[in-house]
This record gives structure tokens, sequence and C-alpha cells, in this order.
């Protein structure tokens, strides 16, 4: 059960790196670096009831919240396309090698005897020989 929790926070963290480069942020979501630290550590030392105290730090929360939301559809959206890219790519090599004569237009292959003759390789020396024994081992 852990191992499904860590992989689906893996997951989000990669989606949410793959809408970094999405140049469609909300509007509403707009909040500066300096900003987010304050109101992160402010939610850090307030844990409990902190809406009821800080309504503004709360509706920070929930603004990040949301961004992240919208940055982690984003970057699921892309990991998607880029999957259906890749299958209809790959569908669509198996159809054109199918299609594809594996002989060229002479009736020959497409390889040249040069192609064909073996890589050279260094002599495998062969081990001492050993002699023959003549007597048998005493048992």
């Amino acid at each position: 059960m852990f191992f499904l929790l860590r992989m689906a926070f893996w997951l989000c963290v990669v989606c949410v790196l793959l809408s970094v480069a999405s140049k469609s942020p909300s509007p509403d979501t707009q909040i500066d670096a300096s900003q987010a630290v304050t109101l992160a550590s402010a939610a850090v030392t307030d844990v409990r009831g902190f809406c009821e105290r800080q309504p503004d730090a709360c509706e920070a929360g929930g603004k990040v919240a949301v961004a992240l939301g919208h940055k982690a559809e984003a970057g699921a959206r892309t990991l998607f396309e880029f999957i259906a890219k890749f299958r209809e790519r790959t569908t669509s090599n198996e159809k054109s090698d199918s299609k594809a004569a594996p002989y060229s237009s002479a009736g020959k292959g497409t390889l040249t005897p040069a192609d064909m003759a073996p890589g050279w390789h260094a002599p495998v020396p062969l081990p001492p020989r050993r002699e023959a024994r003549t007597n048998p081992p005493a048992a």
C-alpha cells in the first residue's frame, strides 16, 4: 500500500514538472516566490485551524493547490499525448514494415560483400596439451 502511495506521489511530481513548459497559466494562480515561501512558513507554524485565524493564508494556499492541480493536469495531458503519438508512430511503422520489400529492385539483398565479410578476430591461443596418462589412477 505504501508503495502505491509513493508511486502516486512521484507520478504527481512528474506531471507537475512536465507542465512547467506549459505557456497557459491561469491569471488567478499567479503567486511570486517570496509570497509562496511566506505563506508556506505560516502554514507550517499554524497547522491547526489556520483557516479560522488566517483566512488570507488559507485562500492563498487554496490558490497554490489549484495551480498545482492545473499543472498536474497539464502534465498528465502532455504525457497522454506523448504516449498516444508514440503508439500511432509504432502502429504506422508496423504497417509500413509489412509493406516494405525485404530485397532491392535487383532481386538481391541490400548488403554489399564488404558488409557480409566477417569482422577481424585475433587468434585465440589454445591451452597447453595434456599428456595422456599411461598408468590408471590407484583406487
